[in-house]
């Protein structure tokens, strides 16, 4: 792997949640070259497991756990697994996140007879999907900060890292129950970092602005490839005029963890995202 700069993060220990997935991986894996001693975490075992192991054939620190960031006992029994096996959390990253078409609208506009039809609008959203979607993202953030955070009491060089997102900003049309979390969990980045401040643990966040990764595949790509309306949409608004790589994630990363490089940054939601929160539209 190819990091940006040099961070140290040797005697580390960090747990990064939703590690099943793409960015989430690759951020556990950065973190692992830098030094830390990485507990992968998610609800998936078997991938959470899988990657763990595809960054300690490198020769890195890293073990994969099972953990569902909605119950308090199952992180609780991941926690005391990466007590024994690595130590006490210093870095926690919460990536675990994500939408649900449940919590989608199919259009972007209410329109005229939608109360009439059998779309999916606003007015007959699945209660049950919305909460799923906020709790996987706002409480799945709370939760596990709630049960690793106490490691980091009495500590020095200790942080935690929110995934916000461009939604938090400006909600995007069809996913009302994301926007809202998003906005919510960086608002609670905020809340934290003033909570934990005289505890010295620093708590900043990352807002990713449009990056292609199978999760959003659908909604960016049509079956042959080509690229939906909403792909032109996000491409238009955009200024330069492509997605995010998801390497590009990992300089803003290391940079709020690394406590030489970011001691006095608490409390920031950076975000990440190809000008698109500058652009106005014209």
């Amino acid at each position: 792997m190819n990091l940006p700069f040099d961070v140290i993060l040797n005697g580390k220990v960090a747990v990064v949640t939703g590690a099943g997935g793409v960015l989430c991986f690759t951020m556990a894996h950065a973190l692992a070259a830098c030094g830390a001693s990485v507990a992968l975490l998610d609800l998936d075992e078997e991938a959470a497991k899988h990657n763990a192991e595809e960054i300690a054939k490198e020769g890195f620190t890293a073990k994969g756990y099972q953990a569902n960031v909605l119950e308090r006992d199952s992180l609780r029994m991941a926690h005391s697994k990466i007590l024994e096996e690595l130590g006490a959390c210093d870095i926690l990253v919460n990536g675990a996140g994500g939408n649900h078409p449940r919590a989608t609208t199919e259009k972007e506009y209410f329109e005229a007879g939608d109360l009439e039809s059998e779309a999916k609008t606003f007015f007959n959203l699945d209660q049950g999907g919305v909460e799923f979607v906020f709790n996987l993202n706002f409480i799945g953030t709370l939760l596990p900060t709630q049960e690793f955070a106490k490691d980091m009491v009495g500590k020095t060089g200790c942080s935690v890292l929110n995934i916000s997102s461009m939604n938090a900003y400006t909600p995007l049309t069809k996913i009302p129950a994301y926007s809202a979390a998003k906005a919510a969990v960086s608002n609670f980045t905020q809340w934290l970092a003033v909570h934990f401040a005289e505890a010295g643990i620093r708590v900043n966040a990352i807002a990713p602005g449009f990056f292609a990764t199978k999760q959003n595949e659908k909604l960016l790509f049509h079956a042959d490839g080509t690229p939906t309306a909403r792909t032109g949409k996000i491409l238009a608004a955009t200024p330069m005029k492509r997605f995010g790589e998801t390497e590009e994630l990992l300089g803003s990363v290391l940079f709020l963890l690394d406590q030489e490089a970011a001691g006095f940054i608490t409390g920031v939601v950076l975000p990440i995202d190809g000008g698109f929160s500058a652009y106005s539209g014209v």
